[in-house]
């Protein structure tokens, strides 16, 4: 996993590179945000979905629901990036687009949207 930080107004974000995935289950999503803060002292980070199991964007197998309110309750806030349009589901679709709606958890098409998302309060 490589982490790099940038600083946008006044707002420092983990940007998080790997060649394997991430978060396959609760715990590997506790262990990519505490070591992401424990590295960087950063508390917003941004994640390509490729390094998240295929598994989460299935809503019935609960993964993402599980994963993103450890998230929201360790007050961590992450923007996944990605093409989210090859996905079929209506559920996931209306997901995305309630996270989007909010501040902490966004599904967001580029990192370029995603820091500025995350970069404001």
């Amino acid at each position: 996993m490589q982490i790099s930080v940038i600083k946008e107004n006044n707002v420092e974000i983990a940007i998080v590179c790997s060649e394997h995935i991430l978060i396959t289950d609760v715990q590997s999503a506790l262990d990519f945000f505490a070591t992401v803060d424990y590295e960087t002292g950063c508390s917003r980070m941004i994640i390509n979905k490729l390094l998240i199991c295929e598994e989460f964007f299935d809503l019935s197998t609960k993964i993402a629901g599980e994963i993103l309110q450890k998230f929201v309750n360790y007050r961590k806030r992450v923007a996944i990036i990605g093409d989210f349009s090859i996905y079929t589901s209506k559920s996931l679709k209306d997901f995305i687009y309630e996270c989007n709606k909010g501040k902490d958890i966004l599904f967001l098409p580029n990192e370029k949207q995603a820091i500025k998302k995350l970069s404001m309060d």
